[in-house]
């Protein structure tokens, strides 16, 4: 989700459009989205030199950055200089770093083999007069391979990965969800409305109670969020009345 003027994203993607862009990435944007994880997304295709101002920006007002490690990652500079820049927002901001390695080893990215040893060779002929940038992007790799991360294999289901990760930096950010409650609320709302529309057209017991109960199970859904919110831990829950999660 690109940022809007009016809203402040939460955590910045990096990825290899060509690798991942319809793909894994899709899929892992998505599923922060569901979590009501606020992300910034590069859409536009890669073209020029130098990086623009604004994924710099992006990079820098990032509370966390997914880097979605693939097979040609290593091929593009523009992916490597917000390698470099994720990891300076780091040390600077503690900016928390969550690599993801798309059906790669992690050893080809810390160490710069296979493809990325490819990608590494064509950069130091292309860029002979500035072994410093490539130097850093070396080093800028190896640090970020060597975070704790997740690892996305051919043999491992992609949707529990995705999933996995969405929760993992959900927690991370110190986040709780709630919109599965709040749904839940919401359509006990509706039916409570018709319930009691239903009791004042015929007044009997048997309705009533019904009514009676919708409400019971909106009161306990409301319970239940704030517990969430509250991350009440299982020993503290006994004070909170007669209180029962269904």
């Amino acid at each position: 989700m690109a940022k809007s003027s009016e809203e402040k994203h939460e955590v910045f993607i990096c990825f290899r459009g060509e690798d991942t862009r319809n793909t894994f990435t899709s899929h892992l944007n998505a599923a922060l989205r569901r979590l009501e994880i606020r992300t910034y997304i590069d859409h536009d295709l890669r073209r020029g030199e130098e990086i623009p101002e604004r994924l710099l920006r992006a990079i820098k007002d990032a509370k966390l950055s997914v880097i979605v490690f693939s097979e040609n990652f290593a091929a593009s500079k523009w992916c490597l200089d917000e390698v470099v820049n994720i990891l300076e927002c780091k040390k600077r901001s503690n900016q928390i770093v969550v690599p993801v390695f798309y059906r790669v080893d992690p050893a080809m990215v810390r160490n710069q083999i296979g493809s990325y040893g490819d990608a590494f060779g064509k950069h130091e002929q292309r860029f002979e007069g500035e072994m410093n940038k490539v130097r850093k992007w070396r080093e800028a790799l190896t640090e970020a391979a060597n975070h704790s991360g997740w690892g996305c294999s051919l043999n491992k289901v992609e949707y529990e990965i995705v999933e996995g990760i969405a929760k993992d930096v959900m927690e991370k950010l110190n986040h709780v969800y709630v919109g599965d409650l709040d749904e839940q609320i919401r359509k006990f709302e509706q039916l409570a409305e018709l319930q009691d529309q239903y009791y004042n057209a015929i007044p009997n017991v048997e309705n009533l109670q019904i009514y009676q109960s919708t409400l019971e199970r909106i009161t306990q859904l409301k319970m239940e969020r704030s517990i969430r919110l509250l991350r009440l831990t299982p020993d503290m829950l006994p004070y909170v009345g007669n209180f029962k999660s269904h």
